[in-house]
């Protein structure tokens, strides 16, 4: 895959990147955290694998914490601007997503048309 970096709470590994979108792989050990931070221009999406994490969003819009808790096939996101942290409930295995602006779904242009045989 691409460049692995051990972290305090597991590691991550960058699988791909470009100019609007980043994806990483994690493995996140039980019971371990990372910091509480914030990205002021791009968007975090988390996608588990296996295991779960609970993901903290300390709200900008409002005085609270919201916590999300995510199992196998679950997605949430985080908008920029707010402080969030993720931690493992048990071992788990993730996929992280930032990207820095909302795609536009319509961004397609076709000369044919699908079909099966």
């Amino acid at each position: 895959m691409g460049i692995k970096s051990g972290k305090v709470w597991g590691m991550t590994e960058l699988v791909h990147a470009n100019a609007v979108v980043e994806f990483h792989r994690i493995e996140a050990n039980e019971g371990a955290f990372c910091s509480k931070h914030k990205h002021s221009h791009k968007w975090n999406g988390f996608f588990v694998e296996s295991g779960s994490l609970k993901i903290k969003v300390w709200k900008t819009n409002y005085d609270l914490v919201d916590e999300t808790i995510l199992g196998p096939g679950d997605f949430t996101a985080v908008a920029p601007g707010e402080f969030h942290q993720f931690e493992a409930l048990v071992d788990t295995v993730a996929f992280e997503l930032y990207w820095a602006a909302e795609l536009d779904h319509n961004d397609i242009q076709r000369e044919t048309v699908g079909g099966s045989n």
